[in-house]
């Protein structure tokens, strides 16, 4: 084997499509604007004025302005292969590597995600960590009308909402007959075809629990920004082993930026 034959392209493009498919962060945040080293920018649109017409027009100058954040999550992979040379000649095994990569990297940065519920606005809260609202199939569906019911009252747009629910929720879901009996959950967590109060259904295992309450969380895609990048994949001879090493690093970051597109339901799952 030769170590100088290492394609980190081959890895870097594998890993990253591998992780696009399987994480709801990439389908519930809006990407930035731009990314420059490990600092990325969300530019946000200034209001435009409706004016009564008296026969003349003025007109008013856009303004954007723009919020940067430092991508300051750091996370990393190594693993041990006995040849690079035949890893990489065998696609399959290049895939199976980067998937499980991928598949822990989605785990860590949608728990990321999903904890910043507590960027919401106080009244886009439905229940506390002192009065979770304790979920059964009665009342599960309407609780989370609720919560679309808040992001109406802020004006925050039809599309492009979500709504992020665990796998207990979307089982109390399905035995209520406005919801499908049968539900499927494709790989990124988007459960097809069902929407509750214009939100999307998702489902992840990383939604926060805090001492047994659930963060359930509704928002527009605007609500949070996110960004990510591999920042260096290589390959090395290990002196210990008789083996070649390859490691990774993805740096990410992520915030809320209108926290009014944000709404958040505190539960419990009630004994049925």
């Amino acid at each position: 084997m030769a170590v100088t034959s290492f394609i980190p392209t081959v890895w870097e493009s594998r890993l990253l499509a591998n992780f696009h498919k399987a994480s709801i962060a990439d389908v519930i945040t809006t990407p930035p604007t731009e990314i420059k080293g490990n600092k990325i920018t969300f530019n946000k649109v200034g209001a435009v004025a409706v004016k009564d017409y008296a026969g003349t027009v003025t007109f008013d100058e856009l303004t954007t302005s723009s919020v940067d954040l430092n991508m300051d999550q750091e996370k990393y992979f190594a693993f041990k292969v006995k040849d690079v040379d035949k890893v990489q000649s065998a696609g399959d095994l290049v895939d199976a590597h980067t998937s499980e990569a991928g598949a822990t990297l989605q785990e860590t940065v949608d728990s990321y995600i999903l904890g910043l519920y507590t960027g919401v606005h106080a009244d886009n809260t439905i229940g506390d960590d002192t009065t979770a609202i304790a979920l059964d199939k009665l009342n599960v569906y309407d609780s989370i009308v609720d919560l679309g019911t808040k992001l109406n009252k802020k004006k925050v747009p039809k599309t492009g909402r979500y709504v992020v629910i665990n796998s207990d929720v979307l089982g109390l879901l399905s035995k209520d007959d406005r919801f499908t009996r049968q539900p499927v959950v494709l790989e990124n967590g988007v459960v097809e075809g069902q929407k509750i109060n214009g939100m999307q259904v998702v489902v992840s295992e990383e939604i926060a629990n805090v001492t047994g309450k659930l963060k359930i969380v509704a928002l527009h895609q605007s609500a949070i920004g996110y960004g990510k990048q591999i920042d260096e994949i290589e390959a090395m001879r290990l002196e210990s082993d008789f083996a070649d090493g390859i490691r990774g690093l993805m740096v990410y970051g992520a915030s809320v930026l209108r926290p009014e597109a944000l709404a958040v339901l505190t539960a419990t799952i009630a004994n049925q």
